[in-house]
């Protein structure tokens, strides 16, 4: 018989214990916080291997933890073949991105737009981070929401719901509040560790608690319905389906160069490391490690499958609960069917998944507000030169304050998605990467302009990112593919997008060296 939906007081216990914990961290790292620098930068000194955790740890999200089990129990494990292409891209990130926007020495990267186009460019490439960042971050709120919300009640409706994206959000906010970017990385170290260990718990009990033997459940998997559950290569050229083979080389190499390499959430922790090759080679291991820990949720997925879509294995062990809505396998397994204390782990392992792609989040969009916002509009207020406005930066308390604006602006997108999945009706994990193309896609056009060639001016790259988002705004499920009936998988909307944001950038005449100069990097 399944065990009660409800947490007992252990399992509150553990869950409790663990955000007493992130939040002791943060309160304790505050106490090293001097200026606005450190509290984005973190004086430049953090060791690589802190560093590969928090960027593993912030890309296995919720929206892992949830949705790729979810991948699993509806197909087969080909959203592996991915990685492949996130693996290229971190070699070319680390070789050809890092170094120059490393050592041009600003608080965020879009600083480096800065340097090549002017303050303009910087601050719409902000802006345009902004408004990605809060789409996709709050799609994977959503997603912590849904254990979060049948951990409380045993169900998921909106209301139940947006209640849990508000403690989730609360949560985040307070501790990243306290010790910033350090705070958020030493408690991504912690938040890997937990998830990690929960999924692996959780990996094993299943296999245990499956009556038949390992040979009887591969061949199921082999031949589930006429089709290979354990199929991890799709050589198909079907550009609907984002899991191929061509897809994971060549659209996701595009795609892991746009998350990694021009989304400040993501390379802010890079920048953080002690030198560019520091950063680089925590940047490519962390994409290797990941690998395993993705297959991890994958064969998590495959056996949900077999406990639940196969009673002829589990005969009289079948559990009697029926799955009417596969974005929660996950969570109702966990809460009917895990034993106390290791179901409390296990929720914890979601919240340390949710936390730690939250708080990184706020983080980045609160030094982008301060750098590429609100700096150069207060220089220009004041009337002073470009090169003071490193000047206008606000005090340490401002800086914390930005950061609690972004987790409760976060928190009310993350409320928004609620809406959004259901209408779309996309998987869970299909839904938060998808979203992610609105900003980064023409950022990595306007970024590669920037890198690789002396053309462009802020006219051709407030072009270029207004053109993008259009674009990718076309391609969406409810838009031209719906008119023509083509779907066009998340992957290949990178494909499609960046290179024309690239040539509308390069339209514009070579613009004047910005009088904001690059800083030596040791000094920040």
């Amino acid at each position: 018989m399944p065990l009660s939906p409800h947490f007992s007081f252990l399992d509150w216990s553990v869950v409790a214990g663990y955000m007493l914990v992130v939040l002791a961290i943060g309160a304790w790292i505050s106490r090293k916080q001097s200026d606005s620098r450190y509290f984005f930068l973190g004086g430049r000194t953090i060791p690589a291997w802190a560093v590969a955790c928090s960027v593993i740890a912030t890309a296995i999200s919720a929206a892992t933890f949830i949705g790729v089990p979810q991948v699993a129990f509806e197909g087969d494990l080909t959203y592996l073949i991915t990685n492949l292409g996130s693996v290229i891209a971190a070699f070319i990130i680390a070789f050809l991105f890092v170094p120059p926007i490393y050592n041009a020495g600003t608080i965020t990267i879009y600083g480096y737009l800065g340097q090549r186009y002017g303050t303009g460019a910087k601050s719409a490439a902000g802006i345009m981070f902004l408004l990605g960042r809060l789409l996709s971050s709050g799609a994977r709120l959503f997603m912590a929401a849904i254990g979060f919300a049948m951990m409380l009640s045993g169900d998921t409706t909106q209301n139940e719901l947006i209640f849990a994206v508000i403690i989730l959000g609360i949560v985040g906010t307070l501790y990243t509040i306290f010790g910033g970017i350090r705070a958020v990385i030493w408690t991504d170290v912690l938040q890997l560790f937990v998830f990690t260990a929960a999924a692996l718990f959780v990996l094993v009990y299943l296999w245990r608690i499956i009556p038949a033997s390992g040979q009887d459940i591969l061949a199921a998997l082999r031949n589930s319905g006429g089709v290979n559950k354990l199929r991890v290569v799709n050589t198909s050229f079907n550009i609907s389906n984002p899991f191929t083979l061509w897809s994971g080389l060549f659209a996701m190499t595009i795609v892991g160069i746009s998350t990694h390499g021009v989304d400040q959430d993501m390379l802010q922790r890079v920048m953080t490391a002690k030198s560019p090759l520091h950063g680089g080679w925590a940047l490519i291991s962390s994409m290797i490690l990941t690998i395993p820990v993705v297959l991890l949720f994958l064969v998590i997925g495959l056996l949900l499958f077999v406990f639940y879509q196969r009673p002829d294995l589990m005969g009289a062990a079948a559990p009697q609960d029926i799955i009417e809505d596969t974005r929660r396998v996950f969570p109702q397994f966990v809460l009917h069917h895990l034993p106390t204390g290791l179901r409390g782990l296990t929720m914890a392992g979601l919240f340390a998944s949710a936390m730690s792609t939250f708080d990184s989040a706020i983080t980045a969009m609160a030094s982008c507000l301060i750098a590429d916002v609100y700096a150069p509009w207060h220089s220009r207020r004041k009337g002073t030169t470009a090169s003071d406005r490193d000047e206008a930066l606000p005090d340490l308390q401002h800086s914390r304050l930005a950061v609690g604006f972004m987790g409760a602006l976060l928190t009310a997108f993350a409320v928004g998605a609620i809406y959004m999945q259901e209408s779309g009706g996309q998987t869970l994990i299909d839904f938060a990467l998808g979203v992610m193309a609105f900003a980064l896609a023409p950022l990595l056009g306007v970024f590669c302009a920037a890198l690789f060639t002396r053309r462009g001016n802020s006219r051709s790259v407030y072009a270029a990112l207004g053109i993008g988002i259009f674009a990718v705004l076309l391609l969406q499920p409810y838009m031209l593919p719906a008119i023509t009936g083509v779907k066009i998988g998340w992957t290949w909307v990178w494909v499609f997008v960046s290179p024309v944001c690239f040539l509308v950038c390069l339209l514009g005449a070579p613009a004047k060296p910005s009088k904001e100069m690059p800083h030596d990097a040791r000094s920040v």
